[in-house]
C-alpha cells in the first residue's frame, strides 16, 4: 500500500513533507490512538502547502467535493436540506465544503488536527468572502457539548487517520441532535488489497482484504510520521450500530463518463471496474 493521496512507486523519497519529516521507510505493526494523532499532525502540518497546491483547484474554494469521482453535494443531496442548520465538518482541510455549507444558509464549524491545514481555511476564507469558524482537534475526541449539531460531514477526512474509528462515531453521535445525520466519505474498503497505482498494476489484487494493519510510515528511529487505518465494509457497519447510528445508504460513486483526472490511485482505468470511493449516510434515530 502507499497513501492514499499519492501514486504507487519510491513514494518516501521524493515528497517535501517526507524529506521534512525524514521519513525513512514503510513498516508493518500496529499504532495506537496517541501515535497517530502525532502522526496525523506532523504530516498534515508539513504536506498541507504541498496538497492545496496540487489539489486545492479540483475542491474548489467554496465547493462539496464528496470524492475524486467529483460527487458533488449539490447534486447528490446526501445532507438534506443544510439550510439554518448547524453542521459539524470533521477533517475539514482548507474546509472548503464548509463554505459551500456557509453559502447554502448552513451554520458550518470546520474541525481538522492539522494547523498547517486550517491555515489554508483561513486563507481560502478571506480570498472567497466566506468565513466560518475553525477548531484545531482530534476526530476522536470532539470538544463540543452533547447534542450541538444538526447535522455532521466528512469527505475524506479525519476517519482514515484515527486508530479506533468507532470512538469517531461515538463522539459524532453525542454531538448530534435526536434526528440528525452523519455523512462521510473514504477511500473504499475493497481498494485495500490492491497497491496504489492507477495503472496497470494497480489491478492486480496483493494484499489480504482481513488485513487491519495500518499503512505507516516511519523516521530513522521508528516515529510514525504518517498513518492510515484499514477497516472492512462490515468494521464500518458493526462500528456505526455500535456507536448508535443507522445506516440509511452506502454510496459507491461510479467513475463518469468524460473524466480523465488521475488523483493519486484513483484512474479512468481503475473507476471503471471498481470503486474507490465508500460514502456512508448514517441517522441518528430519537
Amino acid at each position: 500500500m502507499t497513501r492514499a493521496d499519492e501514486p504507487a512507486g519510491d513514494e518516501t523519497q521524493g515528497s517535501s513533507a517526507e524529506q521534512l519529516l525524514g521519513t525513512t521507510g514503510v513498516t508493518k505493526r500496529t499504532v495506537g490512538a496517541a501515535e497517530s494523532r502525532s502522526a496525523s499532525r506532523l504530516w498534515w502540518d508539513a504536506d498541507a502547502d504541498d496538497y492545496q497546491a496540487e489539489h486545492g483547484a479540483f475542491l474548489g474554494e467554496s465547493d462539496f467535493v464528496w470524492c475524486p469521482e467529483r460527487l458533488r453535494e449539490q447534486r447528490a443531496g446526501l445532507l438534506g436540506d443544510v439550510r439554518g442548520k448547524r453542521v459539524l465538518e470533521v477533517g475539514c482541510g482548507a474546509a472548503s465544503c464548509s463554505r459551500w455549507l456557509a453559502d447554502q444558509g448552513a451554520h458550518p464549524v470546520g474541525l481538522d488536527i492539522s494547523a498547517g491545514m486550517l491555515r489554508h481555511a483561513v486563507e481560502c476564507g478571506e480570498r472567497s468572502g466566506t468565513a466560518v469558524p475553525l477548531v484545531q482537534a482530534s476526530a476522536d475526541s470532539l470538544p463540543f457539548a452533547d447534542e450541538s449539531f444538526d447535522l455532521a460531514c466528512s469527505a475524506f477526512g479525519g476517519v482514515p487517520f484515527v486508530a479506533d474509528s468507532e470512538a469517531v462515531f461515538r463522539e459524532v453521535a453525542r454531538v448530534l441532535r435526536s434526528g440528525g445525520r452523519w455523512v462521510f466519505a473514504v477511500t473504499h474498503p475493497m481498494r485495500w488489497i490492491f497497491p496504489d497505482d492507477p495503472g496497470p498494476t494497480g489491478l492486480t489484487a496483493t494484499h489480504s482484504y482481513f488485513d487491519r494493519t495500518p499503512y505507516l510510515e516511519v523516521d530513522r528511529i521508528g516515529r510514525a510520521t504518517y498513518v492510515e487505518h484499514h477497516r472492512t465494509l462490515g468494521d464500518y457497519v458493526r462500528q456505526l450500530h455500535a456507536a448508535g447510528l443507522r445506516l440509511v445508504d452506502l454510496v459507491e460513486p461510479e467513475w463518469p463518463e468524460g473524466h480523465t483526472q488521475v488523483w493519486g490511485q484513483w484512474s479512468p482505468l481503475r473507476g471503471r471496474l471498481f470503486p474507490g470511493t465508500a460514502i456512508f449516510v448514517c441517522a441518528l434515530d430519537a
